[in-house]
């Protein structure tokens, strides 16, 4: 049976070769990229069987780029290994596509595990978390995300660029919008959310781990 073929996305060149001398002996690594985006663009490029993905990563949180993933045929099966122990984010991961869910604490033999696990079409989740969350998450039962989760994906997308201090000039560049739309989507965001500054939407923002400064 030959090897997984892998993609890596972290922010942290440390954790990228520190994962990939982990695999090294079991994966096949094609790639190593240090935002959501690189994420998107390398993964339609390689199509790679997996994916093993921080959550909090700059231009486009791990999150969100999983959510576009899952309409990529193939899919590839993600793997979040992130700092993140919260139920909150477990809920959120599954929702988004995920098929394993580690912590950076996590040992390295419990990545090998969800790579198997993952491979044969089953859910891994780290035993430092615990069991019931996964059920949870799975089945909607997780307490309330602040609403964030609910947000049209561009919106999403939107607050993470504004909370990493992008001007709307420069983030209608990024999406290929018009800075019109991109002030339109702005206060929608504040208004859905009862915000009123650009202060209080970056403060929104590092709380919900839509940005990697909350690392």
């Amino acid at each position: 049976m030959s090897k997984p073929r892998v993609l890596l996305a972290d922010d942290h060149v440390l954790v990228r070769e520190g994962f990939n001398k982990l695999l090294e002996e079991h994966c096949q690594v094609i790639g190593s990229v240090e935002d959501g985006r690189a994420l998107l663009a390398a993964a339609e490029q390689l199509q790679p069987d997996i994916v093993i993905s921080d959550i909090s990563m700059p231009k486009l949180n791990g999150l969100d780029a999983a959510r576009r993933l899952q309409k990529m045929v193939p899919r590839p099966r993600i793997i979040f290994v992130t700092v993140h122990a919260d139920q909150d984010y477990v809920t959120q991961a599954f929702k988004a596509g995920a098929s394993a869910y580690l912590l950076k604490r996590s040992a390295g033999s419990e990545l090998l595990q969800a790579i198997d696990a993952v491979m044969n079409d089953n859910y891994y989740v780290t035993s430092l978390i615990a069991k019931d969350l996964v059920q949870a998450a799975i089945a909607d039962t997780a307490s309330d995300t602040g609403g964030q989760d609910r947000l049209p994906i561009r919106q999403r997308e939107i607050l993470q660029l504004v909370a990493e201090g992008l001007t709307l000039k420069e983030i209608a560049s990024t999406l290929g919008l018009s800075p019109k739309t991109v002030e339109y989507h702005k206060s929608k965001l504040m208004e859905q959310l009862g915000l009123h500054t650009t202060a209080e939407l970056t403060k929104y923002a590092l709380a919900h781990g839509l940005t990697s400064s909350s690392e």
